[in-house]
């Protein structure tokens, strides 16, 4: 049976938010069901090294891992948005410095501020293109480039997005995004355009449409992922479906997603393992990730490894 996870077994699996949703201090909330074939998957990888971080970090730790697995440089914020673009279909040059601008609503409270997440509007083509249509000259009058990627993704082209540092929204979602608004000098004429977006969605109809029917106003925009199209090194998975129901803070679904995870792409995985193909495995949580792969060894020293091999909700609970 060919694998469901590409042409041939990938050579790394990266599995984002695995310890589910948390508190305001990133704490799981609920333990993981029984995930038996990541257990066997424990019991025949060995702990290669940790990718440390923590709550505050702009970049959560799956982001980070992503940029290891595909091989580019931690000195520069990892230029995500170029990547995702192009696996929609878009061609971002070279010298081309590219950032994700997603549409958000902002939960306004009488003492904070909480960003909800994109893709959890409910936004189609045809609304998705509305907003996109009203915001798209603003930005072209300014100089900067806005590309339709989907309801959710569009794409801005500004060389002051060359290396701007910005807070991922996996990271802000649930969050006061006050707090992670880029401060760069480079991010000053965004903040602007920023300012003028949340203007213009104010008074737009379709947002007064969206509330009659008892849905999130659009009232402003996230920018992340901003920099220059890396390569990416083959056979990396991202394995997101753990993402949604953590975010939401639905532990139920979590916890279905899990078992789905386990009996599907990680069942796939340890068969491919156990035929001699190749596996790095790189568990994400809150705060860090968790590296995987093999090491040479010995039989005694195999069955041995399997015998003691870490719980998986001891492991997932401590990233």
């Amino acid at each position: 049976m060919p694998s469901p996870l590409g042409v041939s077994a990938p050579r790394t699996l990266v599995l984002s938010f695995c310890n589910g949703p948390t508190d305001e201090a990133g704490e799981p909330l609920a333990p993981p069901p029984a995930l038996p074939h990541l257990a066997a998957l424990l019991g025949r990888l060995d702990r290669l090294d940790t990718e440390p971080g923590e709550v505050e970090d702009p970049i959560p730790p799956h982001e980070r891992a992503l940029a290891r697995a595909w091989g580019w440089s931690a000195e520069q914020p990892p230029p995500l948005a170029a990547a995702r673009a192009r696996a929609l279909g878009l061609q971002p040059a070279a010298d081309e410095a590219w950032g994700l601008l997603q549409p958000v609503h902002w939960a306004v409270g009488r003492e904070h501020v909480r960003m909800g997440d994109p893709e959890a509007l409910g936004l189609d083509e045809a609304s998705g293109r509305e907003v996109f249509d009203a915001l798209e000259p603003l930005f072209r009058s300014a100089g900067w480039a806005l590309h339709w990627g989907g309801p959710t993704a569009w794409f801005l082209v500004h060389p002051d997005l060359d290396g701007l540092a910005t807070a991922s929204p996996d990271r802000v979602i649930g969050r006061n995004p006050d707090r992670w608004m880029p401060e760069a000098r480079a991010a000053r004429s965004f903040r602007r355009l920023q300012a003028e977006v949340q203007m213009t969605l104010y008074t737009h109809p379709l947002n007064a449409a969206r509330e009659a029917r008892g849905l999130p106003a659009i009232n402003s925009v996230w920018l992340s992922g901003c920099g220059r199209p890396q390569p990416l090194a083959p056979g990396v998975i991202h394995l997101d479906a753990l993402r949604a129901p953590s975010l939401a803070q639905d532990v139920t679904a979590w916890q279905a997603a899990w078992q789905q995870l386990d009996a599907g792409p990680l069942a796939q995985a340890l068969a491919d393992l156990r035929a001699g193909q190749a596996l790095s495995l790189w568990l994400c949580g809150e705060r860090q990730a968790a590296h995987f792969g093999p090491r040479p060894r010995g039989w005694l020293q195999g069955l041995r490894a399997r015998w003691q091999a870490p719980a998986p909700a001891a492991v997932l609970a401590a990233l």
